[in-house]
């Protein structure tokens, strides 16, 4: 059915008009002289049986029974009959068939009557109705009364050449002026500034409403912002419905437009979206920057024009929330955010003037938390609150390193405000402080402050023009407070979370390095050159180490490491193995048997570990599962001797730059037993180069370890390269970025080798003759070395070890003296116990000569070897020969 059809199907006219209503036509004399067919169709009577009769004939005050419904139901009134009838005479109509109906009527006197009354002459006509025809008809007419009144809907009509011409009180109020001062204006004119937000309809008042005459067809809640002419300079959000205005025949009259306003709702689900945002933007890290520039970022421009970030240097650096009074708290400038066009002082930072009028939102401190001024970043032993720019104890080149790619780490600056601002006032009460447009909201977790939070909405609407939020004030009502309160609380707990993370992290590398060698010394062995990288601030520290052990005969020892696991626990438990391999490897074991006594310690039962630190462990050893490769070299045989316990072998490459990786027994990682270790001895020539790493260089998410092993390979065959460009080089290739997912460490060594010249050994009898051919050969070849200084103690360290070597040991005897950064001097034999040290009595014969080896020499011990054992000993060297 088309508008126009529905129109001429609906009848406007009410019961009681006279074109459908009961119409009498009556003289002075109340006669009936005209009678309508709608009274003959209502009382049963024609004409002919009305016509010159009175009008009591047919209608009477009171019915046959006596009352009146009214009156029987108790209604009250001035009148007969229903209260809402009130005003139209309530009388009972006799019909033809004898049935009483209860009608309504009116009476309009005719002009003129009053002059020429007299029988037969019109004086009056009367209308009648049923009741219950009638009451319908005035609810429909109080309904209108209501919208055009009491409702707080606005209505306006437009007529077709879309200017106003009626509203409601609503619209009245809205518009702040009586109708008649703004009827005939065009909608442009009234809200000239406004359009409409909702998607696919035209943006425009006229537009919308054009299209609504058109096409005829309704449009419901479209959104419509814009400045009311009653509250000039805020913007309001309305509800808006449109539909086209047909008379009885289908004739267009115009357009009505329904409009509520919906500012107070919208501002309601407007701040329910932004907590919802800031619950899935606030925190994504555990970084304490990051985390103040992102309720920065949530905040601006939607909820204020500025927002700054104050966070205390404990919480920066990881220490405990400051519950002191505000002289004892200092705060730093993490971040800060402004729309484009705003411009607001800036009391804590007095020098700087008015912030934020660049065109883009400004933002201090890092960028992320992998930027290289992060305030996580690893601090160096000894200033762990040094925010201008912790020290970095990573070799050259490392990611982190003030000369690294990020540049010189900036600090945050510090900011003080003055006492009476609303930010010293905060610190000083420990709640929120509104003043007029800046509401400052500290950062409360704990118990303490961590920091304050700034929310200006600066002194005006955005100087670039930008539409600002419907009814944006300049200041913040009751609901924006609690918002604030709100968005506050859950960034202190994000940053309180990413305090105690740093506080861990800043600890687990403190630890880490302190554990890591900090230099490695010269050896005549090898030259060694290092890198360490730790892992990136999403995983933290790592348990990966590495280190180089000078051994007897001026051998060393090689070791890198991998605990499973970052955190603290991580690198404490890297800590004990690397003090555990340091002290096997002074025993001078074996590599298979250094790892077996290792797999040893470190499959120890949990409970053992637990009963030995008095209960205090009671999470799971994070050791079980580590790996480790152990090497040993010999500069004298240029042999290298190495074992790995579930760690990748080690890249070798050859004085003519061949590449290889040798087939390593491997064995399982640490602590889960099952296999033995076994070692590998290879040859390496002078010049040789050895590579040992952890999995954190080869292996990453884009690529597998053999990827790795092949861009590893590659690199170092450049032989033209010195360690530290080949180190740079392997970081560079692999660790890209500079972090990985995994902590990186990696040790390559160059192999020497000690000449002909610096080494001299001879083979003995066991023989007591021996012992005094022994002291000749170490006197003549300490005389040919220029070192007649230690002729005397080194007769008697010979003597006394050949002597014990013959009394208790077999044939044949080795004695060998090496000339290094000290003296050397090794005796060996065929026995497997070793002498120990002990102090004699005062009547014994024998027993001190061991004791007055150990106070001749700087160090002494045992080497135990397939065949026997060999005691070895170091002296210093004169000064002038050791410089």
């Amino acid at each position: 059915m088309s508008a126009a059809s529905r129109a001429e199907s609906a009848d406007f006219r009410g019961p009681l008009d006279i074109t459908r209503a009961a119409t009498v036509v009556l003289d002075a004399e109340s006669t009936v002289i005209g009678w309508s067919p709608a009274a003959a169709e209502l009382l049963g009577y024609g004409p002919s049986d009305v016509l010159g009769r009175p009008l009591t004939a047919f209608f009477s005050v009171r019915p046959a029974g006596g009352t009146l419904p009214a009156e029987a139901s108790g209604a009250a009134g001035p009148g007969p009959g229903p209260p809402s009838l009130v005003g139209h005479e309530i009388h009972v109509a006799r019909t033809r068939d004898g049935r009483e109906l209860l009608v309504a009527t009116a009476t309009c006197p005719l002009p003129g009557a009053a002059g020429a009354s007299g029988p037969g002459t019109p004086d009056r006509i009367l209308v009648a109705a049923e009741v219950e025809a009638l009451l319908p008809w005035e609810s429909r007419i109080a309904l209108l009364h209501g919208l055009a009144t009491q409702s707080p809907v606005g209505l306006a009509i437009y007529d077709a050449d879309l200017r106003l011409s009626w509203s409601n009180t609503a619209y009245e109020r809205e518009m702040g002026q009586p109708l008649a001062a703004f009827r005939g204006k065009r909608a442009e004119e009234l809200y000239g500034a406004g359009s409409f937000v909702t998607p696919g309809y035209p943006h425009t008042l006229a537009g919308v409403m054009r299209q609504v005459l058109d096409t005829g067809e309704p449009v419901l809640d479209l959104h419509f912002r814009g400045q009311p002419p009653s509250d000039p300079g805020r913007d309001h959000l309305w509800s808006c419905a449109y539909y086209r205005l047909e008379d009885a025949h289908g004739h267009t009259l115009g357009v009505c437009e329904d409009a509520f306003d919906i500012t107070d709702r919208y501002r309601v689900q407007e701040r329910l979206t932004l907590l919802v945002e800031a619950g899935r933007r606030i925190g994504t890290v555990l970084d304490v920057a990051t985390t103040a520039e992102e309720i920065a970022e949530v905040a601006v421009p939607d909820f204020a024009a500025t927002v700054r970030v104050d966070v205390t240097r404990a919480a920066v650096t990881g220490e405990t929330a400051a519950v002191g009074s505000p002289a004892d708290m200092s705060l730093l400038r993490v971040a800060e955010r402004s729309a484009p066009g705003s411009g607001t002082p800036d009391p804590g930072l007095p020098g700087n003037g008015p912030t934020g009028n660049g065109p883009t939102a400004t933002t201090r401190g890092p960028a992320g938390p992998g930027d290289t001024n992060s305030p996580d970043s690893p601090a160096g032993p000894g200033s762990p609150g040094d925010t201008s720019g912790p020290s970095d104890t990573s070799s050259p080149g490392s990611p982190g390193s003030p000369s690294g790619p990020g540049g010189p780490r900036q600090p945050y600056p510090p900011v003080d405000y003055p006492p009476g601002s609303p930010q010293s006032r905060s610190l000083s009460s420990g709640g929120l402080v509104l003043d007029e447009g800046t509401l400052v909201v500290p950062l409360r977790a704990g118990g303490g402050i961590l920091g304050l939070v700034t929310f200006d909405r600066g002194e005006g609407p955005d100087a670039s023009g930008r539409t600002l939020g419907p009814d944006r004030a300049t200041t913040f009502d009751n609901g924006e407070v609690a918002l604030a309160d709100e968005l506050a609380a859950r960034a202190a707990v994000c940053i309180d979370n990413a305090r105690r993370y740093t506080r861990e992290r800043t600890a687990s590398l403190a630890l880490q390095r302190q554990l890591l060698p900090h230099h490695l010394p010269p050896q005549s062995a090898v030259e060694t050159a290092y890198r360490y990288l730790p892992a990136d601030d999403v995983t933290g520290v790592g348990g990966d180490w590495f280190d180089v052990i000078p051994l007897s005969g001026t051998r060393v020892g090689l070791v890198v490491g991998d605990v499973v696991g970052h955190g603290l626990q991580a690198a404490a438990t890297m800590g004990r193995l690397r003090t555990s391999v340091r002290a096997f490897a002074q025993l001078d074991m074996a590599p298979d048997e250094l790892l077996t006594r290792l797999d040893d310690l470190v499959g120890q039962p949990a409970e053992d570990w637990s009963d030995a630190c008095g209960g205090a462990v009671e999470t799971y050893d994070v050791t079980t599962g580590a790996t480790c490769l152990y090497a040993v070299y010999d500069p004298v045989s240029r042999r290298c001797v190495m074992a790995r316990a579930g760690h990748l072998p080690p890249a070798v490459v050859g004085p003519g730059g061949e590449v290889s990786f040798p087939d390593l027994p491997a064995g399982p990682p640490l602590g889960l037993g099952g296999l033995p270790f076994e070692s590998m001895e290879i040859d390496l020539p002078v010049g040789s180069l050895l590579a040992l790493f952890t999995d954190g260089l080869v292996e990453a998410r884009d690529h597998d370890v053999g990827r790795g092993l092949d861009t590893l390979g590659r690199v170092l065959g450049d032989r033209s390269a010195s360690l530290e460009e080949l180190c740079d080089r392997t970081v560079s290739e692999l660790v890209p970025g500079g972090t990985s997912a995994d902590d990186t460490a990696l040790l390559l060594v160059r192999t020497r080798s000690l000449g002909a010249d610096r080494v001299a050994e001879w083979e003995l009898t066991a023989e007591p003759v021996s012992v005094g051919r022994a002291r000749e050969l170490a006197t003549g070849q300490l005389e040919a070395w220029g070192l007649e200084e230690l002729a005397f103690a080194t007769e008697l360290v010979v003597s006394e070890l050949v002597t014990n070597a013959v009394r208790y040991a077999g044939g044949p005897l080795g004695l060998r003296l090496i000339r290094d950064r000290t003296l050397v001097c090794e005796v060996a034999d065929t026995g497997h116990t070793s002498p120990h040290l002990r102090h004699s009595a005062a009547d014994d014969e024998g027993g001190r000569g061991l004791f007055i080896v150990a106070q001749l020499v700087q160090r002494w011990g045992t080497r135990y070897t397939p065949t026997g054992k060999t005691i070895w000993t170091e002296q210093a060297l004169p000064p002038a020969e050791a410089g």
